[in-house]
Formats: C-alpha cells, structure tokens, sequence
C-alpha cells in the first residue's frame, strides 16, 4: 500500500532546505536525527520569550512551560496551540511519539507521557531545531 506524505505549508527543495540549516539542522529536521545531550544552547533559557522552529520561524513553545527535565534538552510541557503534529516512530526498536512542525513538517524531537502537571507530558525537543526570541 503507498502512503501519502502529508502536505505542509512550508515546503522547500531538499537543496534549499541544505541552504536555509546548518548541516547539524539538517540531519535532525530532516534526517529525523537527535544532537547529542546537553549539547544545545537552548537547554538552559531560562528568559521570558518563544522558541521557534528554526526552518521556517513557527511559534512552538513558550518558555512558561519549559521545564528542567534532566534529559540534556530542552523539555516543553505542551506546545503552542496548533505548531506541532504527532506521528508514531518505530526506529531504533521502540515505538515512540515523533514530534514535527506543523508548518514545515521538520523533525524536533519526541513526546513522552512522564512530564510534571498539569499534561503530565514532556516534549523532549532538538536545541538546533529552534531558535529563541525573547519577549
């Protein structure tokens, strides 16, 4: 059976995507890689102000549900209203909960259902697939 990708509404060449991210950007966005834990920037941001997707400059997450989770990235409680999608991911032999840009569709990282209150959940998100603006 074929599987239809799913249309998003950013959508660029894999030859523009290669120019617009760095080669790190790249693997993870598009590659569905993972940067190595506590290697991002964004881990420790404690200032006032939002993170976007740094493909296309979606909204994604309010630092007023960051969170320290001790994993080595940044951890969200929930994301913005309507900036990310969900997919099941089965790589690496576990099935977990793949997290993408609703707007470009590029890979940030994984959901996991043991954050605090009140969604009890933790986005574990790819420091290179954001960038910071503060309030």
């Amino acid at each position: 059976m074929d599987t239809i990708a799913p249309t998003y509404p950013v959508t660029r060449t894999e030859a523009e995507w290669r120019a617009r991210l760095t080669p790190e950007q790249y693997r993870v966005m598009r590659g569905h890689g993972t940067e190595r834990p506590g290697s991002c920037a964004l881990l420790h941001e404690k200032r006032a102000g939002t993170f976007t997707c740094a493909g296309c400059d979606q909204p994604l997450f309010s630092t007023e549900g960051k969170f320290e989770s001790g994993t080595g990235w940044p951890s969200f409680g929930a994301p913005l209203e309507g900036a990310v999608g969900t997919s099941r991911d089965t790589s690496h032999g576990m099935i977990r909960t793949e997290v993408h840009c609703a707007r470009c569709g590029s890979h940030l990282g994984h959901v996991f259902p043991d954050g605090p209150p009140p969604t009890h959940l933790r986005y574990c998100i790819n420091g290179v697939a954001m960038d910071f603006h503060p309030a």
